[in-house]
């Protein structure tokens, strides 16, 4: 059902089984998957493209240029993968450079006045609760969860299943599977502990994440001899993603 009150350029391409909220307005070049609900008052703008069974509520604006002074005017875009929960008033930037992309993965919920700058990338099943902020090409992997009120600075890469507690701001690389301290920047609390008993990883490997866990975090040994140890100790598995993280940052990681 489209609401009489919606304007819908003849230019976007609407799946089946869509819904339409009055006073929304779809621009031209916007790609919308089937059974999609978007509530009243929402603007989508050019280069969006929005997966099957979303569900956008009132007010969002989603593929707005971005808010930056470099934006030089070309075509960029925003993808939105499918089932994912985009709450009120939520904003999505496009990308910055010609054909650049903002990105959300599948199953995403991003709740109620959040925002994610240019070039951001959320990866499967990320929350992002109420006023958090991303800036530009923060990267976000799998099963993060961003709590209230975060602000991510530019270019932070955050490793999945780790979890920002609340209010806390964040300028450095976050490993994955890490809490990072509430109403704190760039603290870690721990590891967290419920995201990963929550996860599919086995109980062998939560051990073994716990173990890196204490060499990079919680022994004398500086970040290059943790890392050796860590490699030798666990040269696969999940576990070996906190060398492989920390080898490709470039912020510097968050410290205990």
């Amino acid at each position: 059902m489209i609401h009489k009150t919606a304007i819908i350029d003849p230019g976007a391409e609407l799946g089946n089984d869509i819904e339409i909220g009055p006073f929304t307005v779809i621009e031209s070049d916007v790609t919308i998957g089937d059974g999609t609900v978007i509530g009243p008052n929402v603007s989508i703008r050019p280069y969006t493209s929005i997966g099957p069974r979303c569900n956008i509520h009132a007010g969002a604006v989603l593929g707005g240029t971005p808010q930056d002074v470099n934006f030089e005017g070309g075509k960029s875009f925003v993808t939105i993968g499918a089932n994912c929960q985009i709450r009120e008033c939520v904003t999505i930037n496009r990308g910055t450079q010609t054909d650049s992309v903002t990105e959300v993965g599948d199953d995403c919920f991003l709740m109620a006045l959040s925002h994610l700058g240019h070039n951001v990338k959320l990866g499967r099943n990320v929350i992002v609760a109420n006023g958090a902020l991303l800036a530009g090409y923060v990267d976000v992997g799998d099963n993060v969860f961003i709590s209230g009120n975060c602000v991510v600075h530019q270019f932070v890469t955050i490793g999945r299943l780790a979890m920002l507690g609340g209010t806390c701001g964040v300028s450095k690389d976050i490993p994955p599977f890490c809490l990072v301290k509430p109403l704190e920047g760039n603290k870690i609390l721990g590891l967290n502990s419920v995201g990963l008993r929550r996860s599919t990883l086995s109980k062998e490997e939560r051990q073994e994440i716990k173990e890196a866990f204490k060499l990079l975090y919680l022994s004398d040994l500086n970040i290059s001899h943790a890392l050796e140890k860590i490699k030798s100790a666990y040269p696969s598995g999940p576990a070996s993603e906190f060398s492989a993280f920390i080898e490709k940052s470039e912020r510097g990681i968050c410290s205990m």
